[in-house]
């Protein structure tokens, strides 16, 4: 009883921020991803017969008490489906530079969810194992899928119907992603954290929900007629609302720091040349910064250039759920 999949990551253009049900991870708002093609974990799932209990090998090292329970419990709820009692072995190894701002949840426990649910031999349909894989990691509900992937929240308590579904599949549409490291320090307030407290405290907060389908909307007909300029204006736009919404919070808090500025006026200025390129930040003090792969290397080079930035590292659209 052994399967090993392997699922890439993959960055949000439309951001979800702030979950209606924290347990469930079912998100205030819909969002809209591109699953990248370089960063990836690979994870093996076997259930034993004569395990007194359940282990966990990230990387080739025994994980911490921490990262083991999440991972034990959420193998609860497959074990769960099964109907089995049955232990296991999970061995994960991890290819997401964290440090690059690439979140590890999304592609560690999709590759998860469809090892355990292969091993078990539960036939799940892409949508079934979407909803699965959200109840680990929300953002991981859209690494199942390749290419250009929309996670509707759904409306139902249960959570059955906020799931994920391709847009487009990645051979069809081929655009880069470069992930740009800049200077900075530990972020003080974590992802969760800040989506919790601008939920709850910040009157900017009402005019994200009220934006969003509009957001959704730009975005699913760029990506459908392979409109780059229409769709960078619009995730442009969307983080940067994302984060003006954290400046209304109590006590308010921001990730920017000074080389996320200097990589910001850069894309502005390369624009200002004459070449499509536009930006997007997550919760964190890193960019990504999206352009057409005739450009990649003009804007590689510029970026390079900055004395906040550290490392550059280039993706283009990547596959769904492979099994090994």
């Amino acid at each position: 009883m052994k399967a090993t999949a392997k699922a890439n990551t993959n960055i949000a253009l439309i951001k979800y921020w702030g979950k209606r049900d924290e347990k469930l991870f079912l998100p205030m708002n819909g969002s809209i991803s591109i699953t990248l093609d370089r960063f990836y974990t690979i994870t093996a799932v076997e259930f034993k017969r004569d395990l007194q209990k359940d282990v966990f090998l990230l990387n080739n090292q025994l994980s911490s008490e921490a990262e083991g329970q999440k991972v034990f419990r959420f193998l609860d709820i497959i074990r769960e489906l099964s109907g089995t009692d049955l232990n296991a072995v999970i061995t994960s190894e991890n290819r997401v530079p964290t440090a690059a701002g690439f979140a590890s949840s999304a592609s560690g426990f999709a590759a998860l969810s469809a090892a355990a649910a292969k091993a078990l031999n539960l036939e799940l349909s892409e949508k079934e194992l979407s909803a699965l894989a959200r109840r680990g990691s929300g953002s991981a509900c859209r690494s199942i899928y390749g290419g250009y992937v929309e996670w509707q929240k759904g409306e139902r308590a249960d959570g059955k119907d906020s799931v994920a579904h391709q847009l487009l599949p990645e051979d069809r549409w081929n655009i880069s992603i470069l992930s740009v490291m800049v200077a900075s320090k530990q972020k003080k307030i974590s992802s969760r954290e800040g989506m919790k407290r601008t939920v709850e405290t910040s009157p900017f907060y009402t005019g994200w929900l009220q934006t969003i389908d509009t957001d959704l909307q730009k975005a699913r007909e760029a990506i459908i007629s392979k409109d780059f300029e229409k769709l960078g204006r619009v995730v442009e736009a969307n983080a940067l609302k994302m984060h003006a919404t954290m400046l209304g919070a109590t006590p308010p808090f921001f990730y920017w720091q000074s080389g996320t500025m200097e990589v910001m006026e850069q894309v502005q200025n390369l624009r200002e040349d004459g070449i499509p390129v536009y930006f997007t930040i997550d919760a964190g003090a890193n960019v990504k910064v999206l352009c057409l792969p005739e450009d990649e290397q003009k804007v590689y080079e510029a970026l390079l250039t900055l004395p906040s930035v550290k490392e550059v590292i280039t993706c283009h659209p990547g596959a769904g759920i492979t099994y090994l």
